[in-house]
C-alpha cells in the first residue's frame, strides 16, 4: 500500500468528508457556490447531491452518521460488527450493536473519493486474498485489515445466495484478524414452514452469539421499537414504488442509491425514516407540478438494472443518466419485498409482513425480511426457477414500464456471471432488449468510466432507444 494512502484512516477520512459536505449548504447559496472553487476534486459529487435539494443533503447527513456512529462506537461502550448489505442492521442495532457494511463503505469510497478504492482492494491480494474475489468487499476489507479502520469487535454475516466470494471474504477477514465469526444461512426455499423454522432457530443461534459477544440480552422491546420504524419504513418505500410507475417518473436516479443505502445503514432506525419522508414529499411535489424527477425535464428512456448500479468516482452512472434523460427505475437493491408492495401480486409467495405480537413472531419476521434481501431471495439457485433472478426482473420490468435492461456486477459475480447470457436472452425473448456492462461496478480499472460510457452509448443507439 502506497505510504500517502496510510496517512489518515480511511473511516475517518470518509467521514470528516462527508460531515463537511452535509454542513455546505446550510450557508446561502452564493456561499455554496464559493465552496466549489476550494473542493476540485469533490465538486462534482457535491453538485450532484446538492442539486437533489434536501433529500441530497439529508442523504449526505445519513452517511455522515453512518461513519461517526463508527467512529465513536468504542468511546461510547458499543461494539463493532463487520457485516453485509445482506444482513439487515435491525437486530443489531436492537443488541446496540454498530454495524460496519463492507459493500456500503466500499460503494462510498468509489463514488467519493478520487483516489477510488484500489489500494484497499489491491492490499487484500497482497496479503492473499484472492484477486477475483468480489470488490465490494475487498476495499472495505482493505481498509480494516491494514489498521486504517476502527477495529471490529466480530463478524456477523450470512450466505447471500450462493456467492462463495461474499462468504469466504467474511470468513478470510475473520481469520486474518482473529475474530469471532457467526454466518447464518440462506434459505433454500421461501414461504414454507420448514425453510423458516430452520431460519428462526439460525437467527436464535446468531442472538445467543451476539449475546456472548457484547454481554447484553436482546431487549425485545428495542426490537419492537425498530420493527416498527421498519413499517413505516416500508410505507413511505411503498409510496416510492408507486411513483416509480408514472410516466414521466418524478423520482431522480440518485433517490434510488439514497433509498437502499439508506436501508442497508439504517433499516429501523429514525434517521432512514426522515430521509424517506423527504424523498416522498420531494417526488409528491414534482408530481404535483407536472414535472419529471430528471433535471433534463424530459423522459427520453426508462432503464431497470437487473442486479447493481455503477459506483466508480464523481457519481459518474447517475449523471450520465440524467444528461441523457434516462430513468432508472430501480434495481435489484431497491426492492423490499413487503405485502403492501404492488409487483409482489404477480410472485405469490414472494413478500413478507410485520408482526411483533411475541419475541417468537418477531424473529420470524426479522427472518422473512432477510430471506427477501438481494441476492438472499433473487440469487440462490437456477435463475429461472420460480422466485428467482428471472421471475422476480420480468415483473418488475413489466410493472415499471421499462425500455430496456442493464446488467452490472463486478468480475467477482460468479454466479451471475455463470448464468447472465441465458439470462439475458430470455429478456430479450420477453420483448427487453438487454446489455451487459463488463466492467467492475467498484474499480473502474477494470474498463473505464470512458470506455463503460461508450459501450452504454453504443446499446442505446444500435437498439433504437435512444
Amino acid at each position: 500500500m502506497r505510504p500517502e494512502i496510510r496517512e489518515y484512516n480511511y473511516d475517518w477520512l470518509m467521514g470528516s468528508t462527508l460531515k463537511a459536505a452535509a454542513a455546505v449548504p446550510s450557508g446561502s447559496k452564493k456561499e455554496t457556490e464559493q465552496t466549489y472553487r476550494y473542493i476540485p476534486n469533490y465538486r462534482k459529487v457535491a453538485e450532484t447531491f446538492y442539486s437533489a435539494g434536501e433529500p441530497g443533503v439529508l442523504a449526505l447527513k445519513l452517511l455522515a452518521t453512518y461513519f461517526q456512529n463508527i467512529l465513536t462506537a468504542h468511546d461510547r461502550g458499543k461494539p463493532i460488527a463487520a457485516t453485509t448489505f445482506c444482513n439487515s442492521p435491525v437486530l443489531l442495532y436492537a443488541m446496540d450493536v454498530v454495524p460496519a457494511t463492507f459493500e456500503i463503505l466500499t460503494a462510498l469510497g468509489g463514488v467519493l473519493w478520487k483516489r477510488g478504492m484500489f489500494d484497499y482492494m489491491d492490499y487484500c491480494c497482497e496479503i492473499g486474498m484472492t484477486e477475483t474475489s468480489c470488490s465490494s468487499q475487498r476495499g472495505a476489507m482493505g481498509a480494516v485489515m491494514s489498521g486504517l479502520f476502527e477495529s471490529i469487535d466480530f463478524v456477523v454475516c450470512d450466505t447471500p445466495g450462493v456467492c462463495d466470494t461474499n462468504a469466504n471474504a467474511f470468513a478470510f477477514v475473520s481469520e486474518y484478524l482473529n475474530k469471532p465469526f457467526f454466518q447464518l444461512n440462506y434459505p433454500s426455499s421461501i414461504g414454507d414452514d420448514r425453510s423458516q423454522n430452520y431460519h428462526v432457530d439460525d437467527y436464535k443461534a446468531m442472538i445467543r452469539f451476539i449475546e456472548t459477544q457484547t454481554g447484553k440480552k436482546l431487549d425485545y422491546d428495542r426490537l419492537a421499537e425498530a420493527l416498527t420504524e421498519v413499517d413505516r419504513q416500508d410505507a413511505l418505500i411503498a409510496d416510492l414504488e408507486d411513483m416509480l410507475l408514472l410516466k414521466p417518473m418524478p423520482i431522480p436516479p440518485l433517490f434510488n442509491l439514497a433509498l437502499y443505502c439508506g436501508r442497508f445503514c439504517f433499516s429501523g432506525h429514525p434517521e432512514y425514516t426522515r430521509l424517506l419522508e423527504s424523498l416522498v414529499r420531494s417526488a409528491r411535489q414534482r408530481v404535483s407540478d407536472g414535472v419529471p424527477g430528471l433535471t433534463s425535464g424530459k423522459e427520453n428512456l426508462r432503464v431497470f438494472m437487473c442486479y447493481i448500479d455503477h459506483y466508480t468516482v464523481d457519481m459518474n452512472f447517475y449523471n450520465y443518466l440524467e444528461e441523457r434523460g434516462i430513468a432508472l427505475t430501480g434495481s435489484i437493491l431497491t426492492r423490499n419485498f413487503r405485502d403492501n408492495n404492488k409487483y409482489t401480486e404477480d410472485m405469490p409467495g414472494s413478500s413478507y409482513g410485520i408482526n411483533l405480537s411475541s419475541p417468537e413472531a418477531m424473529l420470524d419476521t426479522v427472518a422473512q425480511m432477510n430471506a427477501r434481501l438481494p441476492m438472499v431471495r433473487s440469487i440462490r439457485g437456477p435463475y429461472d426457477r420460480p422466485g428467482m433472478w428471472l421471475e422476480e426482473s420480468l415483473a418488475l420490468a413489466k410493472i415499471t414500464q421499462a425500455d430496456c435492461v442493464i446488467y452490472n456486477g463486478t468480475p467477482g459475480c460468479r454466479n451471475t456471471w455463470g448464468m447472465v447470457k441465458p439470462f439475458a436472452r430470455d429478456m430479450e425473448r420477453h420483448g427487453y432488449p438487454t446489455h451487459i456492462m463488463y466492467d467492475d461496478a467498484f474499480d473502474d480499472r477494470v474498463e473505464s468510466w470512458p470506455g463503460t460510457r461508450e459501450r452504454l452509448d453504443e446499446f442505446f443507439h444500435i437498439r433504437g432507444l435512444l
